[in-house]
């Protein structure tokens, strides 16, 4: 068990999720935390709701009241964004400890008690784990976008989604970190529709902060059900980290570069090869060497996970990521 210090009658920790319409995993993940290895009256659960219009808020109250010993509350995200549904979460909670999860999440049941344990053994300011990624839906969409999410080509460093090392890292997807923490940095950029975890662990590392990745705290994240949510998801990735990227422009990572500078590359020898026919050749050059690494890349997820259906789905998943993403960041470049 835990050994917490906190005032009398009050949680220790404060577990907050923002959501939106998450009819379909909310009760998983509040399953999770009921099963948690520390004890129910050390944690309280804030759900910032952005307002939902499907049965999320029916099912979190049905669970509250079956489950009465997990301490539940709902506040109105008014703003419908996660870094505001963030805020308002924080602003409500009570506890010391600060743990952010996801409604498409559904952490292991130690999670929370390895997160505070490396909080206070001082291992970092934030620390957080790794995410084992999930289809979202049956089909072999899911399955291909799953597979290419936790796929280095798909995501290149960031660890978090497929490393087995504890290290010092740039982010982490889920962190946990004091109360006393998000008061100092001024909490998340509401200006920032996405990548608010990301800018907020930025101004952690400028001001000489940790970020330390435990492989041991783990989450299962369920992935996007088909290739049109993924589109739009990798829209709102790329976008929003190229407005952050304008704000801290030392922050580019190359696994963030690779994308946008391949889109570049394809426009711009489309446009050459309008004016020079023997640029298409080497444009075509250029797309065989691509989708060759894509499909090696969808023969091995296939052998590994014994599924042969994503030797299309991965190499379809991570064009889709890289294409979009690169795009968006571009447009997101550009755009006032």
């Amino acid at each position: 068990m835990i050994d917490i210090v906190s005032e009398p009658c009050l949680p220790s920790i404060s577990v907050v999720v923002p959501c939106y319409n998450e009819e379909q995993t909310i009760q998983k993940l509040l399953e999770a935390l009921r099963g948690q290895t520390c004890a129910l009256d050390q944690f309280e659960v804030v759900i910032s709701d952005g307002l939902s219009t499907d049965s999320t808020r029916s099912r979190i109250q049905a669970f509250s009241s079956q489950h009465p010993e997990v301490k539940i509350f709902i506040v109105d995200n008014i703003n419908k964004t996660i870094p505001a549904g963030l805020n308002r979460a924080i602003e409500a909670a009570q506890g010391i400890y600060i743990i952010r999860l996801d409604a498409h999440s559904s952490p292991y049941p130690d999670d929370l008690e390895r997160c505070v344990r490396a909080l206070q053994q001082g291992l970092g300011e934030i620390v957080g784990g790794v995410w084992e990624i999930r289809p979202g839906g049956d089909g072999w969409q899911a399955r291909g976008i799953a597979a290419a999410a936790a796929h280095p080509l798909g995501v290149g460093d960031a660890h978090y989604r497929f490393t087995n090392k504890a290290q010092y890292v740039d982010t982490v997807p889920f962190g946990a970190y004091t109360r006393d923490l998000f008061m100092r940095l001024g909490g998340f950029n509401e200006s920032l529709l996405t990548n608010e975890d990301y800018e907020f662990n930025t101004r952690l590392r400028l001001g000489g902060g940790r970020i330390w990745l435990d492989p041991e705290i783990r989450s299962i994240y369920f992935a996007r059900a088909n290739i049109s949510q993924l589109l739009r998801q990798y829209a709102r990735y790329g976008f929003w980290k190229a407005k952050m990227i304008r704000q801290y422009p030392g922050t580019l990572r190359w696994r963030q570069a690779l994308p946008p500078l391949f889109v570049l590359s394809l426009v711009f020898l489309i446009m050459a090869g309008l004016l020079w026919i023997p640029v298409w050749w080497l444009l075509g050059l250029e797309l065989m060497v691509y989708f060759m690494v894509l499909m090696v890349a969808g023969i091995q997820a296939a052998y590994c996970r014994k599924d042969w259906s994503l030797v299309f789905g991965v190499p379809l998943a991570i064009a889709c990521m890289h294409l979009t993403w690169g795009s968006a960041f571009l447009g997101g470049l550009v755009a006032k």
